[in-house]
């Protein structure tokens, strides 16, 4: 399965980033490096629940960083 994190500037000036194949992961940052490298970390750690918990099989994975 392909993921990819999406990211925009807010009008205050932080970055939020999320993976829209994974609803309810998305973060912000300072940066876009910093809110994107959340965003991953949240992604890989919903995917690993969801494994533990036998919501999912392992799956291999890919993830992209595209600019909204």
């Amino acid at each position: 399965m392909n993921f990819h994190i999406e990211y925009e500037q807010e009008t205050d000036d932080r970055w939020l980033a999320e993976v829209p194949e994974i609803p309810g992961v998305l973060a912000y940052g300072a940066t876009a490096n910093e809110a994107m490298a959340k965003a991953e970390v949240l992604a890989l750690r919903v995917l690993a629940e969801r494994i533990e918990t036998e919501e999912s099989l392992p799956m291999a994975i890919n993830i992209e960083l595209v600019a909204a």
